[in-house]
């Protein structure tokens, strides 16, 4: 008999609990366009104190979190430095040129995914008519599940400030960084102007995710969301899903982590390249022929993985426990004995 699926595609994929569900349903909703949802109220509320920010914004997604951000630091010609393989510029769709006719400046990453300081500083152009106006830079924490260095965030932050620059933080994974480093969020998010905080990955809210600033910010902010059509009703059903997963999953994301350390010192055992594993997330090195023949293999046995390119990365979240990890290596484990017969 077949698996029940286990999918490590991404941890978008997780289901609300039965707790989550019983909230959602419970949940005091109104009209958000009027400010009147108390569900969300409550759960902008929650998470600006929990951040230590002065407000926040409910948002559909951690896409249309950060395009609300970036609107409100940049106007028309302005431009932002970012990582080449960073959310906000690959993954986004070129929202920020598309709609705000904001330039990216995007920058090589380093291999522990960071950018070469240097480089960040070489890019802020002057103040001349040539050159699209510097306005922002922007950093991703967790990106390609790595967590990137509080030291390291402090330095970016000293090259904004003498600059006049804004900082951005799309923390889509922040929950992550900062249970990989046993530090608070707050203290995370603290250097930067605005953080995106997506609720639906490790967390297990099934839709959104809260911008986070001061108060004048989030006003601009929520003004963009309504121009890109993000003004929702009753969506307080969404929010108190939201607000239960910062108040009750952030500290199971160890399980995530713990996880995928297990799932990536069983696969090298088993002869499989692990190139890399940190936070939730384990990345394997796969030939041509794996590319071809691995994801239906897996599939048929209850297992869903994302292949693209020869670069496999397994996602470990909520839905997966510890005794599915010994499933998924003995997935593995035959697909390579069968290879080889």
């Amino acid at each position: 008999m077949m698996q029940a699926i286990l999918d490590l595609r991404s941890d978008t994929v997780t289901q609300p609990t039965d707790e989550m569900r019983e909230v959602m349903m419970r949940a005091e909703v109104g009209d958000d366009v009027f400010s009147d949802d108390p569900s969300i109220n409550s759960l902008e509320k929650f998470a600006a104190e929990y951040f230590e920010k002065e407000a926040a914004l409910f948002v559909v997604s951690g896409t249309q979190s950060n395009l609300c951000a970036l609107l409100a630091h940049c106007q028309r010609g302005d431009e932002y430095i970012v990582g080449q393989n960073a959310h906000t510029y690959k993954y986004e769709g070129g929202g920020a040129a598309v709609l705000g006719s904001i330039q990216p400046q995007p920058l090589e990453h380093l291999p522990d995914s960071t950018i070469d300081i240097s480089k960040i500083k070489a890019a802020i152009k002057p103040d001349d008519s040539h050159f699209a106006r510097t306005r922002l830079i922007c950093l991703e924490n967790t990106i390609g599940g790595k967590i990137i260095s509080q030291e390291y965030i402090n330095q970016v932050y000293e090259i904004a400030k003498e600059a006049g620059l804004g900082f951005h933080l799309d923390g889509a994974r922040l929950l992550n960084a900062a249970v990989g480093q046993s530090l608070s969020a707050s203290q995370i998010a603290k250097p930067f102007d605005s953080v995106s905080i997506c609720l639906s990955k490790g967390l297990g809210a099934p839709v959104g995710s809260v911008l986070l600033g001061d108060k004048s910010f989030i006003k601009s902010a929520r003004r963009w969301r309504k121009v890109l059509g993000g003004g929702t009703r009753q969506a307080g059903f969404l929010a108190a899903a939201g607000e239960y997963a910062l108040k009750n999953n952030v500290e199971r994301l160890a399980e995530d982590h713990k996880n995928a350390e297990e799932l990536a010192k069983l696969l090298t055992a088993i002869g499989l390249d692990v190139s890399g594993h940190e936070t939730n997330m384990v990345f394997v090195n796969i030939t041509d022929a794996m590319v071809v023949s691995l994801g239906r293999f897996m599939e048929d046995r209850g297992v869903l993985l994302h292949v693209r390119g020869k670069g496999l990365r397994i996602v470990l979240h909520l839905g997966i426990r510890r005794d599915d990890v010994d499933y998924i290596v003995s997935c593995f484990t035959d697909y390579i004995r069968q290879s080889d017969e």
